[in-house]
C-alpha cells in the first residue's frame, strides 16, 4: 500500500492552506494538492489510500457545476470523507462545499463579508477549546449556508448564522484561520482580493494592520484546531491497510 496522503483540493493559486499545510507537514504527513475545478472526471487519488481530505476557499460558488464540473466531483468526495469518517476540514467555500454535499441550503448573504469581523462561540468543539465566547477573525465571503441535518453549531456572526460547524469527520469554518502574514500578502497581490476589498470599504493598509492587531491571539487559536486535524489524520492513517 501507498503512504497514506491528505489530498487539498485548491480552486485558486493564491487560496492556499497555508498554517493548515505547516501543521499537517510538522508531524510527518505527506499531502498532495490539486485543483480539479475544470475536470468533470478528475484523476483523484485512491481514496482508500487518503489519510483525510482539506478543501480550501475560492471566488466560484459550492453548486456551480454547469461552470466548475469539479466541485460535484468534490461534493462527493465530501460525502464519502463523513460516510467512512474519514477526517476532512473545509475552508470558506470549502465549508460550503461540505455543508451543501450534506444537504444544507446555499444562498446568496446579505451582503459581502470580507474583513475582520467578530463571531460568536456556540459550542466549545474540542478544537475550539481555548476560544473566548466572541473572537474577531478574518472574513471573505459573499454566500452563506445553512447547517446539515445533524450537524453541530460552532460558532455564527450577526451576518452569517454558520459560522463554523462539524458532523461526523467533518469540520467546516466559513472564516479564515489559516492565513499568515505571507498568505496575506499573496492576497493583496491579487488583483481580485484587492478589487473586492475595496468594495467592502477596505483598503490594503488597514488589513495588513488588523492582521497585525489579531494574529497574535488568532495565531494559536489556528494552531490548535489545525493541530487537531493533522492527528485526526495521523490517527486515520495508522488504521489504513489494516
Amino acid at each position: 500500500m501507498a503512504t497514506p496522503q491528505v489530498l487539498i483540493l485548491q480552486h485558486v493559486p493564491w487560496e492556499r492552506p497555508g498554517r493548515i499545510l505547516s501543521n499537517l507537514e510538522d508531524i510527518g504527513l505527506e499531502t498532495v494538492t490539486m485543483n480539479i475545478v475544470d475536470k468533470k472526471k478528475p484523476d483523484l487519488p485512491d481514496f482508500g489510500e487518503l489519510a483525510g481530505v482539506v478543501i480550501m476557499g475560492g471566488p466560484m460558488g459550492a453548486l456551480d457545476y454547469d461552470k466548475y464540473p469539479g466541485l460535484k466531483a468534490e461534493a462527493k468526495l465530501a460525502r464519502a470523507a463523513v460516510a467512512s469518517g474519514k477526517p476532512i476540514l473545509g475552508v470558506c467555500l470549502g465549508h460550503q462545499i461540505i455543508a451543501t454535499a450534506l444537504g444544507a441550503q446555499l444562498r446568496k448573504g446579505d451582503a459581502p463579508e470580507i474583513g475582520f469581523a467578530p463571531i460568536k462561540r456556540v459550542d466549545k468543539h474540542d478544537s475550539f477549546s481555548m476560544w473566548d465566547k466572541q473572537l474577531t477573525v478574518l472574513h471573505w465571503h459573499n454566500d452563506v449556508v445553512g447547517l446539515p441535518e445533524g450537524g453541530q453549531l460552532l460558532a455564527r456572526s450577526s451576518s452569517t448564522k454558520v459560522q463554523a460547524f462539524r458532523l461526523g469527520s467533518a469540520l467546516g469554518m466559513q472564516f479564515h484561520l489559516e492565513v499568515c502574514g505571507s498568505l496575506l500578502d499573496e492576497w493583496l497581490d491579487e488583483p481580485s482580493m484587492v478589487k473586492d476589498l475595496k468594495a467592502a470599504g477596505g483598503s490594503k493598509s488597514q488589513l495588513r494592520e488588523q492582521f497585525a492587531q489579531y494574529d497574535q491571539l488568532l495565531h494559536p487559536l489556528a494552531e490548535q484546531v489545525f493541530s487537531g486535524f493533522a492527528a485526526r489524520c495521523n490517527s486515520y492513517a495508522q488504521t489504513l491497510g489494516k
